[in-house]
């Protein structure tokens, strides 16, 4: 690479891969007790074979054309900008606070996002309003094309979280992120349609594969699939109720559901995708409406009247707080929990545990008596959930904030009996009309509104009509996996894949 070539954004696998090892030398540094402090484009050297991380506290720009060297901000300097050390900064500097670990990890954010746009994270033309935007700006959402991952999205927002104890508190954990999603993304196909798991399928037997008629590009080298998981063997699935459900992984490599055992006993299973056997979870019998911490690597669910979670790696459930009953729960890359349970409004706690405080307000002079189903929205701070009314037209799905003030209401997004879920990927709310067949359809949110023609997106979805749930979830990557057929099965779909499909047994 040489100082002559093209400015403006790197592409995303590039950019990822400098990401990785710019966040590797920073660890290694704060290992060893060295903060960087000067984290600036101007201080990587961008080498034939990577990237390499100047002397730490140096600021020692390259620009020798003729060379096998450049430094990182010749390929993302553009004219009209204000240049200088103030926009790597920290908005705690600014409060003449030392720069530290927890500062370096603001400037590689503000370094990945100029990789991944092109453009400084944060701007003014003057030193004034450059500070402003610093400390009480945020920027732009990132744009990848063909689709920005919601991950990235997120690991951005925690690097460039104003608070020091909201970001990332070791670059090791952003090392170990970044990892696992560059390797993803760098393997991964590329999406076929604006809404990939819409596709009509033939089944055959206990897995199918099938073309879709959806419109494709040449450049795809996989093809839709749609898989039936069968229940371990001697097992069979629960009936959705008051308990039971499944959930696919935000990575969508683990699908997670209850089966009952030939010993009467209803534990919750995990099966990874490339694997076709599940395990169970110790301590988790009769479970309640499953879901996932974002990084794919624990589960909380409600059990014996207490909201618990158990982590993949191995022991046993911990509880979290007191809940009597499963309506849903979410959890935040903040590490906020939302859940539902039988008293009348959302709940919050850590995700450590603690004492619940409560969310959201149930208007009940408006006849509302419940609200259900929490799901987080791009952002960690809005989160959709369904509205239970005493009059059946005025059940529906709405978007709340955890900075909302007391008493502010709710945004309304459509009317509903079901509970809804928001695929961040596709930016499509998967619904279910009252024809009894889930649907989906763009959901813009800023400002929230519908909008374009709904699609169908499978048949015979479990539910539960009582309390309004679904037996549906999607992926990061577009993975759908929803129970069908009452007890019978549960179905998943992937948009591509490379190799042949597994065939459960």
């Amino acid at each position: 690479m040489t100082a002559r070539s093209k400015r403006g954004a790197l592409p995303l696998d590039r950019a990822l891969k400098f990401a990785l090892q710019i966040a590797d030398a920073l660890d290694r540094a704060h290992r060893a007790g060295v903060a960087h402090r000067h984290v600036k484009p101007a201080n990587v050297i961008l080498r034939r074979d990577g990237v390499k991380a100047l002397d730490f506290g140096l600021a020692k720009p390259i620009s020798n054309a003729g060379s096998e060297e450049a430094t990182l901000s010749t390929q993302l300097t553009k004219e009209g900008t204000v240049l200088g050390t103030p926009q790597y900064m920290a908005p705690e500097q600014f409060d003449n606070k030392d720069a530290d670990a927890l500062s370096d990890a603001w400037a590689f954010g503000t370094l990945l996002y100029e990789m991944l746009t092109g453009e400084k994270a944060f701007q003014g033309k003057l030193h004034s309003t450059l500070v402003h935007a610093i400390l009480s700006a945020d920027p732009p959402p990132v744009v990848v094309k063909p689709f920005t991952p919601a991950w990235l999205e997120r690991l951005l927002r925690r690097c460039l979280a104003k608070d020091p104890e909201d970001r990332y508190q070791s670059m090791r954990d952003v090392v170990l992120d970044l990892t696992a999603q560059h390797q993803e993304t760098s393997a991964a196909p590329v999406r076929m349609s604006q809404w990939p798991w819409a596709m009509a399928v033939v089944c055959l037997a206990a897995a199918a594969v099938a073309w879709s008629g959806w419109p494709r590009t040449a450049i795809s080298p996989g093809f839709p699939v749609k898989l039936d998981v069968a229940p371990p063997a001697g097992s069979k699935f629960t009936t959705i109720g008051s308990t039971g459900g499944s959930a696919i992984s935000p990575d969508g490599r683990t699908l997670a559901f209850l089966a009952k055992t030939a010993k009467g006993e209803t534990p919750l299973h995990i099966r990874p995708m490339d694997s076709l056997e599940a395990r169970a979870l110790p301590g988790t019998e009769n479970v309640g409406r499953p879901f996932w911490s974002p990084h794919s690597k624990s589960l909380a669910f409600v059990a014996g009247g207490k909201l618990k979670r158990i982590d993949l790696a191995g022991g046993v459930p911990t509880i979290l707080c007191n809940a009597a009953a499963a309506r849903g729960g979410t959890w935040s890359e903040e590490g906020v929990i939302l859940f539902a349970d039988t008293v009348p409004g959302l709940q919050r706690i850590p995700a450590s545990g603690g004492t619940p405080s409560p969310v959201t307000q149930v208007n009940r002079e408006a006849g509302e008596t419940h609200h259900y189903y929490p799901q987080f929205l791009p952002g960690g701070k809005k989160f959709l959930y369904r509205v239970r009314h005493n009059e059946t037209e005025k059940r529906g799905i709405v978007i709340g904030s955890l900075d909302a003030k007391p008493g502010t209401p709710a945004v309304w997004v459509m009317q509903a009996q079901y509970m809804a879920v928001y695929d961040a990927g596709s930016g499509r709310l998967l619904y279910m009309p009252r024809s009894g067949t889930p649907m989906a359809r763009r959901l813009e949110l800023d400002p929230p509104r519908m909008v374009g023609d709904p699609a169908t997106v499978a048949e015979r979805v479990n539910t539960a009509a009582s309390i309004g749930y679904v037996e549906i979830s999607v992926s990061e990557n577009g993975t759908l996996f929803y129970g069908q057929g009452r007890a019978s099965g549960k179905v998943f779909e992937k948009p591509c894949l490379e190799t042949a499909a597994h065939t459960a047994r």
